[in-house]
């Protein structure tokens, strides 16, 4: 697969709905504020024509023909000045007699007189004075015979029809504007509302870890996406069978394993203590180590099914109890190894309040004491503390032994990690599964240096519960 293909950016449904919704106002918007354009100027030009009919018809009932059929335009120099004033354009009229002679107004206006039938108008746009205008011409009868026709020419300049023309066009663009942005915000909002249950089963789906494989309800996303939620639900349901059948199997054998390894230690442990040639003690040695190994492995491995049963599956009934008691409890379990360790394993106890289960938390304990003792070195010294700490029931068991350096400790949360240098008889298990117990509880696990730098202090912040205090008895 070349660069360029992976590179290559994942098209967006959103991009591509709002795409199509919003290219077709590109088009229809610029479309309706043509036919508001239209639709408007043509009203305004018209009124427009309209004034320079008043200003004809007004010319034509002053138009006489006296006895002897001479036509004549009375007209004084006030009515002129009357009839062509205007604030805006220069208006200009001309009235012309059957002959084409001019009975008053402007000589250069009447030449652009067109050949009408007696009644008839027309509006036409030409030049005078070389000034474009607008022509509004008539024709009356204007003697006894039918065939005397008078023309009547009423002109002005383009000026109101600029302006006219402009008021429209900013009318359909502020129209055009006024309607798209509503629809533009509408359609966001519509693509926005359409693509919300796909943002929520994208983020139930996100949700989803190897202990959290339930499925997603299809009733909350539209029919169109249905199909594909389906097909999500059904890889959970192989994955949680997979991962089912996994630690089944892993439980099992662990199982089957527990019984010849007791057996395969209690001997190797009766024939150290049998006579023996001293030749065969380190090989005695071994064998108990690694008998002692296999057992605390299978023990292990069972524990790291049922808490991954318990991850996938309903928890157990939580109880409400205290650490400190917990770890005081777990002082005799704990104090002939570490004395045979040749270390010194001390209790700085406060209550602190989890809710949790009970065996769970003991291997939780166990687990991090073990690691402590196999690993922290003879003449050690080894503190399990409990307390109320920023907001937080904390159980750390530290040690001033070896430590694991800070580019290690990260990894050694993986299953069968161990750090650099590690003794000891264990498999790099106790720090996954004590993650593991933790993250079932809600409890995040930290690992640190000890004080002044030296050994390793690993931490477990559970959520306080009511009745948690900072203050308690040291035991």
């Amino acid at each position: 697969m070349s660069g360029s293909t992976r590179l290559r950016p994942q098209p967006s449904l959103r991009g591509v709905l709002l795409l199509w919704l919003l290219l077709p106002l590109l088009l229809l918007i610029p479309l309706a504020a043509a036919l508001i354009y239209g639709l408007a100027l043509r009203p305004a030009l018209d009124g427009l024509d309209r004034a320079l009919t008043d200003t004809a018809v007004a010319l034509a009932q002053i138009v006489t023909v006296d006895s002897s059929g001479r036509v004549t335009l009375p007209l004084g120099e006030q009515t002129a000045r009357a009839l062509q004033a205007d604030l805006v354009d220069e208006t200009f009229f001309a009235v012309g007699d059957n002959s084409g002679r001019l009975l008053g107004g402007s000589e250069a206006l009447l030449p652009l007189a067109p050949p009408l039938q007696i009644g008839q108008w027309q509006f036409f746009d030409s030049t005078l004075l070389g000034k474009p205008v607008r022509v509004a011409a008539h024709a009356i009868g204007c003697g006894t015979a039918p065939s005397q026709v008078c023309s009547i020419l009423v002109a002005e300049t383009l000026g109101k029809r600029t302006a006219a023309e402009r008021a429209v066009l900013l009318a359909a663009l502020l129209g055009a504007t006024a309607l798209a942005l509503p629809m533009v915000l509408l359609s966001m909002v519509a693509v926005s509302r359409g693509m919300r249950p796909l943002r929520l089963a994208a983020t139930e789906v996100e949700s989803r870890t190897p202990d959290r494989l339930e499925a997603v309800d299809a009733r909350t996303v539209p029919r169109e996406v249905a199909p594909f939620v389906d097909a999500l639900n059904g890889l959970f349901g192989r994955l949680r069978e997979a991962s089912a059948a996994q630690r089944a199997f892993i439980a099992d054998a662990a199982h089957q394993l527990r019984t010849p390894l007791a057996v395969l230690r209690v001997e190797a442990a009766q024939a150290l203590d049998t006579p023996h040639p001293e030749s065969l003690r380190p090989i005695l040695q071994r064998l108990h180590s690694a008998a002692e190994r296999g057992a605390r492995l299978a023990q292990q491995l069972l524990l790291l099914a049922r808490a991954e049963a318990t991850a996938l599956g309903p928890m157990p009934p939580e109880q409400r109890l205290d650490l400190s008691r917990l770890a005081a409890e777990a002082a005799d379990r704990w104090l002939q190894p570490s004395l045979q360790a040749g270390q010194d394993l001390g209790f700085e106890l406060a209550t602190a309040w989890v809710v949790g289960d009970p065996l769970l938390l003991e291997e939780l304990l166990g687990n991090l004491i073990h690691n402590a003792i196999e690993h922290a070195g003879s003449g050690s010294r080894i503190t399990i503390r409990t307390a109320v700490q920023s907001g937080c029931s904390e159980l750390c068991v530290e040690d001033d032994g070896r430590g694991i350096a800070a580019d290690q400790q990260a990894s050694v949360w993986h299953r069968f990690r161990r750090g650099r240098g590690a003794e000891g008889t264990g498999s790099g298990l106790g720090l996954a599964i004590v993650k593991d117990i933790a993250r079932l509880h809600g409890a995040s696990a930290t690992l640190s240096a000890g004080e002044s730098g030296r050994g390793l202090r690993v931490c477990i912040c559970f959520p306080p519960t009511p009745g948690s205090a900072p203050a308690g008895a040291d035991a």
